[in-house]
């Protein structure tokens, strides 16, 4: 039979060698031996080997290939790759979702299962993650339940909780250190305490110190009687993220709720206070610290309040020495009854932020708001022309502006959400020079790329995205749905003047974004490691690349996906250096970094955070930083 095709067909021995090869594929997929992996590495037909000829075809130069790249590269198997490219186009890729998300290295959010357990004793919960509890506390009449190092140091924590504490009378329940040091921390608390008695819900050191916080509160509280509530050190120290309170404390009467240090020291986080303490009674809401020290907050109050009675609620040292932010009032305290609340040191921000307030106290009888110490750039439409007083209304944050720009020109301040060494000049790059590292480690959860023949199939943009979490099984609202919204804007953005960019979620499509721009004798760098990250580092032996020749880089930047996702994007008029890094006292290299200077800062805002640290403003300096972990800068070969 094989003489016989042999001879009808000049295709044998390709139509041979395939079969073979899939022979040996299978044969590795079933032996799962170390021979195995071993053939799957040899078969020509891989995702990685694809790859391979890709760039050899493409980059037309001898240097060796960057393995910090290739080591992103899909690791699926030839079979694979052909079966989930088939569901993709299929569009059943869902009925594999596991399979295919564990064998890609994607990040799937897991789905947690419904708990119908009950407790009914006092618990101790240590060291816990990534579970659903329904129905927990239920009815529950007195007990403490203790949360103590709750999801700490945990990459994508996935936690729901569910009716809990339903209907008790006096439980309490204490969160200690919950979340903390987490990466992509995904908690629910649906129902939390709703027709709760007395009691007392605290919340400490929560999701401190935590990279992309999604964090939901919905129907917290409603129609509890007296039952108080703190948040204390709430999302301290956080890297981005969203926090939403809804319908909060609905229906509630007397509960006291205190929020102390929420959000202090964090960057570009966003709270959503929606129906908060709605048609409440005797609410009493303290907002002590909230938002100091951030780095552009937004924070929403919808409703909050509407048709209250007797409400009392303070914002001290509100957004307090924070850099821009908005914040929009919307209906706060429409329609209530005897609502006093009082905003001191409210939005004295460095660099003016933005504030609305739409609807405040329309409609309300026998309130009293007071505004004391309140910074500028504020909008106040239809609210109550009687009962609201303003105190010390005053130009702050441009003192303050101009007070903290004098001093980062000194080098004596820099505002922690500017962090020492993140933007520095040229002349730093000599060799001896001691400076401070920034935290330049990658802190984003691992993955892997697609192979073109998989990402090209998939739907990309926001008006498929519906498509697309289908596929990936994303909820609507979640933490992953948010992430791939804001990628997507980010990709579809219009590029700033004289800039090009692409969104690639494969290496293939990295390769022909950055030959377009550049030409095909290119080299792609990053810093080596994490090693020296928040020290002092000296700078050792220095390689000017191109020759220190102005030239033209394409920068790539990691975004937040389901799948590993760049944003590459041309850098016109850079200088790009490579350096060692050594430890100051011994001299040790540790690190082998890549800079990038900036020449030309013309269209960069004035708020910028290099013009914050260096001084200085748009087009009169050039600023230079590290590139991070994973991330990374092709340029022109010398």
């Amino acid at each position: 039979m094989l003489k016989q095709l042999s001879r009808m067909s000049p295709l044998f021995p390709i139509l041979l060698f395939i079969l073979s090869s899939s022979f040996r594929v299978f044969l590795a997929g079933a032996v799962g031996s170390s021979d195995g992996a071993v053939a799957e590495e040899k078969n020509p037909f891989t995702p990685k080997a694809f790859l391979m000829r890709y760039w050899d075809k493409e980059i037309r130069n001898n240097l060796p290939k960057p393995a910090f790249l290739l080591s992103k590269a899909s690791p699926l198997s030839a079979v694979e790759s052909a079966a989930f490219a088939k569901l993709v186009a299929t569009n059943t890729l869902s009925t594999r979702l596991p399979e295919f998300c564990s064998a890609a290295q994607l990040l799937c959010i897991p789905e947690l299962g419904p708990s119908l357990e009950k407790h009914s004793k006092d618990a101790n919960f240590a060291v816990y993650q990534d579970k659903n509890f329904t129905n927990y506390g239920t009815d529950r009449l007195g007990g403490v339940d203790s949360f103590k190092n709750y999801s700490e140091d945990q990459n994508i924590p996935v936690n729901d909780f569910r009716r809990y504490s339903r209907g008790s009378t006096g439980h309490k329940d204490k969160f200690l250190s919950y979340g903390t040091n987490g990466n992509v921390v995904d908690q629910d608390f649906h129902t939390y305490g709703t027709g709760a008695t007395g009691g007392v819900g605290d919340f400490k050191h929560y999701a401190e110190e935590v990279n992309v916080p999604d964090l939901r509160f919905t129907s917290y509280a409603d129609d509890a009687n007296g039952r108080a509530h703190s948040f204390t050190s709430y999302t301290e120290n956080g890297n981005s993220g969203q926090q939403s309170f809804t319908s909060y404390g609905k229906h509630g009467n007397g509960a006291p709720n205190e929020f102390k240090h929420y959000g202090t020291h964090s960057n570009v986080v966003g709270s959503d206070f929606s129906n908060y303490g709605e048609a409440g009674n005797a609410a009493n809401d303290t907002f002590t610290n909230y938002g100091v020290d951030m780095n552009n907050p937004t924070i929403n109050f919808r409703n909050y309040g509407d048709g209250g009675n007797g409400a009392n609620e303070k914002f001290s040292n509100y957004r307090d020495q924070s850099n821009v932010g908005a914040d929009s009032f919307s209906s706060y305290a429409k329609n209530s009854n005897a609502a006093e609340v009082g905003f001191t040191n409210y939005g004295k921000s460095f660099n003016e932020g933005t504030d609305k307030f739409t609807g405040y106290g329309k409609d309300a009888t026998g309130h009293k708001v007071d505004f004391k110490g309140y910074g500028v750039n504020n909008t106040f439409k239809e609210y109550a022309k009687e009962g609201v007083t303003f105190a010390q209304y005053t130009n702050v944050s441009t003192t303050l502006s101009a007070s903290m720009t004098s001093k980062a020109a000194s080098g004596s301040f820099v505002k922690r959400w500017v962090e020492p060494g993140k933007f520095f000049r040229e002349k730093m790059l000599k060799q001896g020079t001691v400076m401070p590292m920034p935290d330049i480690r990658d802190k984003m959860p691992e993955r892997s790329f697609l192979p073109r023949s998989i990402v090209s199939k998939l739907p990309f943009s926001s008006s498929k995205l519906s498509e697309l979490k289908q596929m990936f099984k994303v909820s609507d609202n979640s933490s992953m749905d948010n992430f791939m919204k804001e990628s997507l804007s980010d990709c579809e953005r219009t590029p700033s003047p004289g800039e090009t960019k692409r969104c690639v979620g494969s290496i293939e499509d990295m390769i022909d974004f950055a030959t377009s721009v550049l030409g095909r004798n290119v080299a792609v760098r990053t810093t080596q490691n994490a090693n020296g990250s928040k020290k002092n580092v000296m700078v050792g032996s220095i390689n000017r690349i191109n020759g220190g020749k102005v030239t033209q880089s394409v920068s790539c930047h990691q975004s937040m996906f389901p799948y590993l996702l760049y944003y590459c994007h041309s850098v016109p008029k850079v200088r790009v250096y490579e350096a060692d890094l050594l430890d100051p006292n011994s001299k040790a290299k540790i690190n082998h970094g890549v800079a990038i200077c900036h020449l030309d800062t013309t269209a960069w805002s004035p708020t910028h955070g290099a013009f914050l640290a260096l001084g200085s403003g748009p087009g009169r300096i050039e600023v230079c930083h590290w590139i991070f972990e994973n991330d990374m800068t092709w340029t022109i070969t010398d």
